[in-house]
């Protein structure tokens, strides 16, 4: 076989090194939960738990204390409303800490699966560890950008909540449809709010993936996500959306009978209220246990979603800088017994071919291109065109031309020893 044959695209591990269709895309992030469930789905469960109870702990033991101390004042008392109105907010200052807190569990999850798609790429199936040694560099720069994220939805609604109240406000001593107009103008802000969160989030859904996999800073992975999804928005959304669609749909068909039973078991097992230790225990049971299972789902989706983030980075890679041909050579000197200091990185982005503020160019396949194999052949020789038949004329006759010598015949070829005539003996020596 010749080196011009086709071969299939390297496939070292769970990613394919070449540019991912729709399907694959879709399909891929679930592959990977099933590729290494113990380090992403047990380090997600762990995850979500801690969060869970360190928020219960946290917003609960504030709440107790400060709606404790509210209940001891009478309304009557002249320091009952500083004291409510402190209570409020301490507790929305802790519970927006809280949101915080979670926010950077997140981004750690979000490195920890970006990095193990990473290694995926590579066909390794790494541990927690080295996940962590490959994420702790950007472990500040994902908070710092999840913070981001909060901070600007915050601002988001309190600009558009600013803008109903001021004119609800300016409105209240005039007519009743200065009031309807701003309610309107408020509903349209919020309207126009989601197709712009939805396409910033899509266009900078990169960010984690590149802060890991590239060690950029902040600013480096805005600008490369930005960039990295021209030309790829609608496919980059309509695979966040779907995924987002199953797993929300999982979540809810499992979530809602689970606390429909739950709501039906409880007077059933303590009718009278949780009078002893045991009806205690068992309703905790009954209430906590769908919860647990809501979390379950909830981690798989969280990896499920950042994985698939992370395959569309590395489709927009392979698709505009020639991502596949990088590593494919690096496995090449990998499997040639390069050491880890010759290999280098092999996500680390080449000044020549990354993408830069022009739009990339459109793939356009080359129809046109010779055949597979027709190089290694020379080009035939044309045939001489016919002479031109001569028409009949009243003159003397012109004898035809003559006719074209026969090809020589090529010089016969020796026979070969198996084609000879088998030797006989003669006849009279006695031969059988």
């Amino acid at each position: 076989m010749s080196a011009h044959t086709w071969t299939p695209a390297a496939k070292p591990g769970l990613v394919p090194l070449h540019p991912l269709t729709f399907g694959a895309l879709l399909g891929r992030p679930f592959a990977a939960l099933r590729h290494n469930p113990k380090v992403l789905f047990g380090f997600a469960i762990v995850i979500q738990l801690v969060v869970a109870i360190v928020t219960l702990l946290v917003v609960g033991g504030v709440a107790f204390a400060t709606f404790l101390r509210l209940e001891s004042l009478s309304p009557s008392n002249p320091d009952f409303y500083p004291v409510m109105w402190g209570t409020v907010a301490i507790n929305a200052v802790v519970v927006l800490a809280m949101a915080f807190v979670s926010l950077a569990f997140t981004a750690v999850m979000q490195g920890v699966v970006a990095a193990d798609i990473g290694h995926a790429a590579l066909g390794e199936k790494p541990k927690l560890g080295r996940l962590w040694q490959r994420m702790r560099p950007a472990f500040w720069r994902l908070v710092g950008w999840s913070v981001l994220q909060a901070l600007a939805a915050i601002v988001l609604m309190i600009v558009i909540g600013g803008v109903i109240l001021l004119g609800v406000m300016a409105g209240v001593g005039g007519s009743a449809e200065g009031v309807g107009v701003t309610v309107v103008i408020g509903i349209l802000l919020v309207v126009a709010a989601i197709p712009l969160w939805v396409w910033l989030s899509t266009k900078l859904l990169l960010v984690p993936s590149i802060l890991v996999l590239e060690g950029a800073g902040l600013r480096t992975a805005i600008v490369r996500s930005w960039r990295l999804t021209r030309g790829r928005f609608w496919n980059t959304f309509g695979v966040m959306f779907l995924i987002g669609i199953i797993m929300s749909t999982a979540v809810s068909v499992v979530s809602m009978p689970l606390s429909l039973l739950g709501s039906l078991f409880v007077p059933i097992i303590a009718p009278t209220g949780p009078n002893d230790a045991s009806g205690v225990v068992t309703m905790l049971i009954v209430t906590i246990a769908p919860q647990l299972l809501v979390y379950v789902l909830q981690a798989v989706a969280i990896v499920v979603q950042c994985a698939a983030a992370a395959f569309i980075y590395l489709d927009c890679r392979m698709r505009y800088e020639g991502l596949d041909h990088s590593l494919i050579s690096h496995l090449e000197r990998r499997d040639l017994g390069a050491t880890p200091e010759q290999l280098g990185d092999p996500f680390a982005v080449d000044p020549a071919r990354a993408v830069t503020s022009a739009p990339p160019p459109k793939p356009a396949p080359a129809y046109a291109a010779q055949p597979v194999g027709w190089g290694q052949y020379p080009a035939p020789a044309s045939a001489p065109a016919p002479a031109p038949v001569p028409m009949p004329t009243a003159g003397p006759a012109v004898p035809p031309p003559p006719p074209p010598p026969p090809p020589s015949a090529p010089p016969a070829r020796p026979a070969t020893p198996s084609e000879q005539t088998p030797w006989a003996p003669p006849p009279g020596s006695g031969g059988a």
